[in-house]
């Protein structure tokens, strides 16, 4: 049944849908459009996570996890309500607040007995957090520890969890390094900075550990300015760029085979960011693109993959996605009027 309906789609959808290269941003559009690319479709619901906002305010939608119970856990800059905690009919099950104006970075990490949040704060706070809020434990500043020198600044903005407990920390609005510490908060290596090398970096936004395939696992980071994904060793050594032209990406996000990402800017020539665009990009275990929701088709040419654009006015700064049993992707949105996140169901 869901072959089926999805051979249905790619043949309707490619007559119907008219998508230009010229991206619009008029914001207004059809919520039974389906959008994407190949196997990759959605059906929009843009009114999935709305709430009340006098009594749950967001500012920015910042980023978004799914527990063991299928919750689905949103990060706001909203210092009433840093987290927002859904089921997946996007009916509101409770909020808390660390009372954190910045919050910008949010990861799950699953420790057998129990799980826990990572949480980035743009103020320079790295917090680990139970899921009904109570700290944990909190990294100290690298400037207070002399990892960093005191000129050097520090504005945190996502974790990730390697495999034997590693925590590694963006610095992507700072000083663009990303640092590693062991699992009991200890120090062991910063690697990255801000340059146009190979290892450099144009805003560090995200990072996340890839182990599909049953590979060694790597680190994956984004570099958002290179608008580009780059592959480190767990130890810090560069590997490879996946280079995605067009496409300003925020952090990577694995699931199954395939790699997801927001992108908070699509561009149209040179480098230049376009206001109020983005969209979703889709990369399988190759990673080659395969869908864009949002945006252009993925097109390669000669092995190399072309300009990518929104497409359609749908979204504005896509900031994280969030996949569920279903691959279902929840978008979160950065600077897009207090919106709550939108719900692209798969087809």
């Amino acid at each position: 049944m869901k072959t089926s309906r999805r051979d249905f789609v790619k043949q309707t959808s490619l007559a119907g849908l008219a998508i230009s290269i010229t991206p619009s941003f008029s914001f207004g559009f059809n919520t039974d459009e389906i959008i994407g690319h190949g196997d990759f479709q959605y059906k929009v619901d843009a009114k999935w996570g709305m709430l009340d906002p006098s009594k749950v305010p967001v500012v920015n939608c910042h980023e978004m996890v799914m527990d063991r119970k299928g919750r689905m856990i949103m990060l706001t800059d909203e210092a009433k309500n840093n987290v927002i905690i859904y089921d997946q009919s996007g009916k509101l099950l409770k909020t808390w607040t660390l009372g954190l104006d910045r919050a910008h970075g949010l990861t799950l990490v699953d420790e057998g007995d129990a799980e826990y949040l990572w949480i980035c704060d743009n103020g320079g706070r790295v917090v680990k957090t139970t899921l009904d809020g109570t700290i944990v434990s909190e990294i100290v500043s690298p400037v207070k520890e002399e990892i960093y020198t005191e000129k050097m600044s520090w504005v945190p903005t996502e974790t990730t969890i390697g495999p034997n407990g590693d925590l590694y920390i963006a610095d992507g609005y700072g000083s663009q390094y990303f640092l590693q510490y062991d699992k009991d908060g200890v120090f062991k290596r910063k690697f990255g900075g801000p340059g146009s090398g190979d290892s450099q970096f144009s805003t560090a936004h995200g990072i996340t550990v890839d182990q599909r395939g049953g590979k060694t696992p790597t680190l994956l980071c984004t570099s958002r300015g290179h608008n580009s994904f780059k592959r480190f060793s767990l130890d810090g050594e560069y590997q490879e760029t996946i280079f995605l032209p067009g496409a300003f990406v925020c952090r990577p996000v694995i699931h199954g085979d395939n790699l997801y990402a927001g992108v908070c800017w699509s561009r149209l020539r040179y480098l230049e960011q376009t206001p109020d665009s983005g969209f979703v990009t889709i990369l399988n275990k190759e990673n080659q693109v395969v869908s864009n929701p949002g945006g252009t088709a993925p097109e390669y040419r000669d092995g190399k993959l072309q300009l990518m654009v929104q497409s359609q006015p749908i979204f504005k700064h896509c900031h994280d996605v969030c996949i569920d049993q279903d691959e279902n992707i929840y978008v979160c949105q950065w600077n897009a009027g207090k919106t709550y996140p939108i719900k692209l169901t798969r087809v």
